[in-house]
């Protein structure tokens, strides 16, 4: 099949097809990166490292962080750094099928770890596209795109908790500046991010979907403070960040004054798209084998319970890639996202949570002690990483509204700050 897009100015894009474009990356790849090899888990060797998230030392994580860089720079200079993007900020303006080949291709390289710009390209860039003035689309999405500038998300806040639309952090217009004065939590890499969008509150006296305003900040700029949150694993890819009096141009707003649930919302549906149908669902889904080797090796093997415990979990990945694989067909085929990917990530944190509890099961006080057994304690940081993948991208609870209202149909669930009638509750007063 031969695919050809129009140009922003109504002329035809050099045409070229997929098998065109599988020679031309394959190519790319066997010049610049090296194959994986095949590997099958035997239990005893190597690493038993069973990690959620990637922990490393920061000098690790900067020395990672700067390899890939370079690899973004590299494969972006090549065409494929945004396949998809529009030619004018440095995109191929390919459609979606070429971008989810270049990804499975690429899997099959050993490459510098990308995770560092899951943010940044899954959520970031594509609401900078979708609401940024040309000047800002200029400025940032090439070079967020080539792996120059690191975006991150600043959305959560203390006392809000999974109601996103309930943020207190205040904007406060200065003639052409705005002065934001917060803090935000569970913001991921924002302590090596050049960037950030931050949802702040610009009118306290309308509905509180209806007064906020999105940014982009300068995470170097001054009042920013970013402080680690060291997590029950020992790592911190998370962070709570405070505003105090920080200045931002007007220019780096996204979207309309008082209409930034709606800019929100594109960052939030790429949100859950990035999480439901991402890699993380292939690597845990190899955990499988690993997961059979260790029932073996506790002679569990005959054991109808935790035969029974581990079938359930083998069923509940291949329904979950299954249904993966049904959402990522819809879109290679140039459909709108379906509904399915709320529902993946909803899987995805279920069979992670099932997971966890049926190794802490099998474990026992193996997986909270080190006794120094391969293959046993390796588990705990799994165990322990999990409440952050309930919470990653929304809440079980959010999720489950949602597909409930918006899948299923079923009424709309009330809200805590409004009365029977739907209208907004009095703020109390001291």
């Amino acid at each position: 099949m031969r695919y050809e897009d129009e140009r922003t100015d109504g002329r035809k894009m050099a045409e070229i097809t997929l098998d065109e474009f599988h020679e031309e990356a394959s190519a790319f790849l066997d010049a610049h990166a090296r194959r994986r090899s095949e590997e099958r888990f035997v239990w005893g060797e190597g690493s038993d490292a069973v990690d959620l998230f990637k922990e490393v030392s920061p000098e690790e994580e900067e020395a990672e962080l700067e390899a890939a860089r370079e690899w973004r720079a590299v494969k972006f200079d090549q065409g494929f750094g945004w396949i998809t993007g529009p030619e004018e900020y440095g995109g191929r303006g390919l459609p979606r099928a070429f971008e989810w080949h270049w990804q499975t291709l690429e899997a099959a390289y050993d490459v510098p770890d990308q995770r560092f710009f899951g943010i940044s390209l899954g959520m970031v860039a594509p609401t900078i596209l979708a609401h940024g003035i040309p000047e800002v689309r200029q400025r940032y999405l090439r070079r967020l795109h080539r792996g120059e500038m690191v975006g991150c998300q600043l959305f959560s806040e203390p006392d809000a908790g999974s109601d996103v639309a309930n943020a207190k952090t205040r904007a406060v217009r200065d003639g052409d500046e705005w002065v934001v004065t917060g803090q935000k939590v569970w913001s991921s890499g924002a302590h090596y991010s050049d960037i950030g969008e931050v949802l702040t509150r610009t009118d306290p006296e309308v509905p509180k979907h209806q007064g906020l305003t999105m940014f982009l900040v300068d995470m170097a700029a001054p009042g920013v403070e970013v402080r680690p949150l060291r997590q029950l694993t020992g790592g911190a890819h998370f962070n709570e960040v405070f505003f105090h009096e920080v200045r931002i141009p007007d220019s780096h707003r996204l979207g309309e004054v008082n209409a930034g649930w709606k800019t929100a919302i594109t960052t939030l549906m790429n949100e859950r798209a990035s999480i439901g149908a991402g890699g993380v669902v292939d690597i845990k889904l190899a955990n499988i084998p690993q997961l059979v080797e260790t029932v073996r090796h506790l002679g569990l093997a005959r054991d109808p319970v935790t035969r029974q415990g581990l079938a359930d979990l083998v069923v509940k990945a291949r329904v979950l890639d299954y249904t993966n694989q049904r959402a990522l067909a819809r879109v290679r085929s140039g459909q709108a996202p379906g509904p399915e990917l709320s529902i993946t990530k909803q899987a995805l944190s279920d069979l992670m949570t099932s997971t966890a509890s049926f190794v802490a099961t099998v474990l026992g006080p193996r997986v909270a002690a080190d006794t120094g057994e391969w293959g046993t304690y390796a588990w705990a940081k799994f165990v322990l990483g999990m409440a952050s993948m309930r919470i990653a991208g929304g809440t079980e609870e959010i999720m489950k509204n949602i597909v409930g209202e918006r899948v299923l149909g079923l009424p709309k669930e009330p809200e805590a700050d409004r009365d029977r009638a739907g209208r907004r509750a009095p703020v109390p007063t001291v």
